[in-house]
């Protein structure tokens, strides 16, 4: 949201801005005005942030909603985060339910997949790196690796990067071709957009 002043209706937890940024591109592809609806998106700067974003957040807007994307391994702080915040539930409760959804390894991953090499790489070419992807490939200690890992490192190698190009890789996708946490966000902001949130 651009003015804090309005009230928000849902909050959308993130780890980090090539996350915020990738959902922003999300928000776009599929219709979803984030400002008119008032969903605000918030990188926490990691996922142990998300407790205290997610208090601030319901404590400033009571009886708003909440929803989010996490990578896999770091479930548990998701589980402290919404206990925290009233959640009732179990060890086994599938968070998706309360619209939060899992990355297997992190969200450029999940482009990637997605999308595949060959159109990752063009989207790398679109930002003049790809003589700097093609040089990173060439190092001894990525040379033999499978190229869904070369370009996951790749776009690791500077925050930078990655957040200029996770909302490019979404924009690359249609909505048949999202990964299924960003299917499953991109319901739940529409959800919100009319209001189920």
């Amino acid at each position: 949201m651009r003015d804090s002043t309005h009230a928000a209706r849902t909050l959308v937890l993130l780890e980090g801005e090539s996350d915020l940024a990738a959902v922003r591109a999300l928000a776009k592809l599929v219709g979803c005005d984030l400002d008119t609806c008032r969903i605000q998106l918030r990188a926490t700067h990691g996922v142990t942030n998300f407790s205290r974003a997610l208090s601030e957040f319901l404590l400033a807007n009571p009886g708003a909603g909440f929803c989010g994307l996490y990578d896999i391994a770091e479930e548990r702080h998701v589980r402290r985060a919404l206990a925290g915040a009233g959640v009732e539930l179990t060890h086994d409760t599938p968070l998706e339910s309360f619209g939060f959804f899992a990355c297997a390894a992190d969200l450029e991953d999940e482009l990637i997949a997605a999308l595949g090499a060959d159109s990752v790489e063009r989207v790398i070419e679109s930002q003049s790196e790809l003589a700097s992807l093609r040089r990173f490939q060439a190092m001894p200690q990525h040379r033999g690796r499978p190229v869904r890992q070369q370009l996951r490192r790749f776009l690791g190698t500077r925050a930078t990067r990655k957040i200029r190009t996770a909302p490019r890789l979404v924009e690359a996708l249609t909505v048949a071709q999202l990964p299924r946490p960003l299917a499953g966000l991109a319901a739940a902001l529409l959800a919100a957009a009319s209001g189920g949130v």
